[in-house]
């Protein structure tokens, strides 16, 4: 079947950047293919669902930009779409004197990125909006809110084949031929486009490589585990806290989310999954794992952070542990308010030196485009991503906008 563009991967990013394409031109036609039976299975539907701002992110770069604009199309196409959502905000709390620069420096980015109303608290403050915190400082951020992002992405599906795309569920790509045009062969089927979008989440650099061998960075999977607040103990969390971010690791730390569909998020931490789709701690893949752990650049970064993986590793099997570092911001929260929840593994990519990639990475071949990282906030950034990338594409197709 012939189609203009095809794009693989129906998480939020794959379906937001056709959704953009079908609105720019109406004409063209796209094809979405997804290896599970439904979209949003693995990043889009395991998140925290958090509408992030675009406070952490270093101001000009490809995250702040697309956040902050991702952010405003993101809450219209929920208004337009009757998709729930609430503007809730967040704190994030210093809890030693020597997170106070770091807190400083993370109000000051938030003001270069545009961000509004944005204050910083005192401890009195800081109890206004979360009483039973414990903090010395804080940044209260209003613009921070909650939704489902599953909702959000099977609403996208929706408009697509409302607008005539076509999405090819349980399709799992196996090969991708370049010559005049694109094949695309699955285990079912045979398709030919004349351009294909790579939106593969945690098989990215797989997907790239069957067209671009040359590309130097490797998923790494990162598996985040979450605790539940116990029914009787929600009333302990208003909205979102979050701590100060170590600036040197790519993750948020142990923070508590209120979510759209109801209860308490404490977590997640961030430890190495052993399966690139490994949701336990049981799950194992042999050969994914020892593609990770031969890696160069992983095995840089794990010299680098050992001490910090440890803890993370720790952790996921000491609920005691897990508990101490929420008690860090909350300390009345005890072991046994605490009941498993779920989990979610980001496709962090890493270079061969060792990078662990911080901004999103979009590769450009001649027939291909290849989104090769895309971790939080890709969710907040998707229709932002999607505007990007359709404008891209329609231009190499020389279709119009």
């Amino acid at each position: 079947m012939q189609y203009d563009i095809i794009i693989v991967g129906g998480g939020a990013v794959g379906l937001a950047t056709a959704l953009q394409i079908l609105e720019k031109n109406p004409s063209s036609k796209v094809l979405v293919i997804e290896k599970e039976p439904g979209v949003a299975r693995h990043q889009t539907g395991n998140n925290s669902g958090v509408i992030h701002s675009g406070l952490y992110y270093k101001p000009g770069s490809l995250k702040a930009k697309n956040c902050i604009h991702g952010y405003h199309l993101l809450i219209d196409f929920c208004k337009h779409n009757e998709v729930p959502f609430e503007l809730c905000g967040k704190i994030v709390v210093a809890t030693e004197p020597g997170e106070l620069p770091l807190l400083k420096t993370l109000f000051e980015r938030g003001r270069q990125n545009g961000l509004q109303n944005l204050k910083l608290l005192n401890p009195s403050e800081l109890r206004e909006h979360e009483p039973h915190v414990a903090g010395i400082a804080g940044i209260f951020v209003p613009q921070t809110g909650i939704v489902d992002y599953k909702v959000v992405a099977e609403k996208y599906a929706e408009r697509i084949q409302n607008l005539g795309g076509t999405i090819a569920l349980g399709e799992k790509v196996i090969d991708v031929q370049l010559g005049t045009e694109v094949v695309v062969a699955t285990q079912k089927s045979t398709y030919s486009g004349k351009l294909m979008i790579n939106c593969a989440g945690l098989y990215s650099d797989k997907i790239a490589r069957l067209t671009s061998p040359h590309i130097d960075v490797k998923v790494i999977p990162f598996r985040g585990e979450y605790y539940k607040l116990k029914k009787e103990k929600e009333y302990l969390v208003k909205n979102l806290i979050y701590p100060v971010p170590d600036p040197n690791f790519p993750f948020l730390g142990v923070h508590f989310t209120r979510m759209a569909k109801g209860g308490v998020e404490a977590g997640p931490n961030a430890v190495l999954a052993f399966k690139r789709e490994g949701y336990k701690k049981t799950d194992i893949n042999i050969a994914e794992l020892g593609e990770s752990l031969a890696w160069p650049g992983f095995q840089k970064v794990a010299y680098k952070y050992w001490k910090t993986g440890f803890g993370e590793m720790y952790r996921s099997f000491s609920k005691a542990a897990f508990t101490k570092a929420l008690q860090k911001l909350l300390p009345e929260i005890q072991e046994g308010d605490l009941e498993h929840g779920g989990s979610g593994v980001r496709a962090q990519a890493c270079d061969r030196t060792g990078g662990l990639v911080d901004d999103f990475l979009i590769i450009e071949e001649q027939h291909v485009i290849n989104i090769c990282n895309a971790p939080s906030p890709a969710a907040t950034s998707s229709l932002s991503i999607g505007e990007t990338v359709a404008t891209r594409a329609l231009q190499k197709l020389g279709l119009t906008l």
